[in-house]
């Protein structure tokens, strides 16, 4: 019999959650219920109280009720789930998780879950999805519901979506995955529609070997996602192509993966060869939301909503030192590779971010602060040549073999 984990703050949705527990044991299901709830006597029920909630946050629930600081309490409570979800996991206690909350609770349960592997059914019901999700989403496999009313009572509204909710969350947790027979390791890799030809080439000499290649879109969320699966255990080995984000996340555009893009393969002890993809572009949204700062600059209106800016020689030198930096980090066995004549399609002779000099500025920076452990290769091909997709596959086959 399915378990599912049941997340929320009882002491305000004590009824709602009732409501929703009787509907999963209904349908066959059994129920774990956490109460991250931080108000008093006014939860009940609960499997996990508060209590112990709080102190796998590193907090007491009594100096939380006393301090009457709501935020505070909130990311105790949000340590507190996370812990406790993962060790519940690992122990087997449940095979589903369920949370309902407005915007307190939402941050809570979703701590919890993007705590969780991927593959483990999450569902979160709020009056909060409607809006950005991304804090609540982060790289997790997340399924929101948004619950077109506040969780305030049981109403004609409420009990139809809660009821959709916890019949979706059993049929999840019921659900098996069809074996595929194909338990060849994975290989993660980056790219964007200007690396494309240079990844195909890169698949195209994988798929005659015994290692499965996923293909990650560098758009912020792309590159999270990779490094979440790297530290979750999924990926044998990387070939990071297409490292832009880093772009986005030192000049200030849209598509930044955060600072911690390029840590986890190197943590992780994983081979990984990386390359310098698109660095030279900052993404934006259409053209009238670039900022003024960035006036005069070198555009390039990819589609409607899509506007790149080129990177200049002073940013490429940064972004050299900041990728140099990373892979000196690494673990594991580490490869730079250089594409000599170009790194992206639209950065080649007769095209609109052609500019020798600030491709250079990159380069030497990686040649200046490279550390000797770290392996560097340069060709003088461009990042689209067959030839330098292929040599990146080689690279990557060898120390993977190895």
């Amino acid at each position: 019999m399915p378990t599912i984990l049941l997340i929320g703050t009882l002491d305000t949705k004590g009824r709602e959650f009732a409501f929703v527990r009787e509907l999963i044991e209904a349908n066959g299901c059994g129920v774990l219920m956490m109460d991250a709830g931080v108000m008093e006597g006014m939860g009940e029920g609960a499997d996990i109280p508060p209590e112990a909630v709080a102190e796998a946050g590193g907090a007491s629930l009594e100096a939380l009720r006393d301090r009457g600081d709501r935020g505070l309490a909130v990311e105790a409570m949000m340590r507190g789930v996370r812990v406790l979800a993962q060790d519940l996991f690992a122990a087997g206690r449940f095979d589903a998780v369920l949370g309902l909350g407005g915007g307190g609770g939402t941050m809570i349960a979703t701590a919890a879950m993007q705590a969780l592997p991927v593959g483990v059914p999450k569902l979160m019901v709020s009056t909060v999805v409607a809006s950005d999700v991304r804090p609540y989403v982060g790289v997790k496999d997340i399924t929101l519901m948004y619950s077109v009313v506040d969780i305030a009572g049981i109403n004609a509204i409420s009990r139809r979506v809660l009821a959709n909710a916890a019949g979706a969350i059993c049929g999840m947790a019921r659900q098996t995955v069809p074996e595929s027979g194909d338990d060849r390791p994975v290989v993660a890799t980056t790219m964007f529609g200007v690396t494309t030809p240079c990844v195909t080439a890169l698949r195209d000499r994988f798929e005659i070997e015994d290692y499965q290649v996923i293909v990650f879109h560098a758009t912020g969320s792309g590159g999270r996602a990779m490094e979440g699966l790297i530290r979750d255990g999924y990926i044998a080995g990387v070939a990071d192509i297409t490292t832009t984000e880093w772009a986005d996340e030192l000049v200030g555009g849209v598509l930044s993966a955060g600072p911690e893009r390029l840590d986890a393969a190197g943590r992780a002890g994983i081979p990984q060869v990386v390359s310098v993809g698109a660095l030279d572009m900052v993404n934006f949204h259409a053209m009238d939301t670039v900022p003024a700062a960035f006036a005069g600059r070198t555009f390039y209106r990819h589609n409607p909503n899509v506007t790149l800016m080129r990177t200049t020689a002073d940013e490429n030198r940064r972004l050299g030192e900041v990728l140099a930096r990373k892979v000196n980090a690494a673990t594991g066995p580490t490869c730079v590779m250089l594409p000599l004549r170009g790194i992206s399609g639209i950065d080649a002779p007769k095209q609109p971010f052609h500019d020798p000099k600030a491709d250079a500025a990159l380069f030497d920076a990686i040649r200046e602060h490279i550390e000797p452990h770290v392996t560097l290769r340069e060709l003088k091909l461009h990042i689209n040549d067959p030839a330098f997709g292929f040599a990146l596959a080689e690279q990557l086959l060898g120390m993977l073999e190895a």
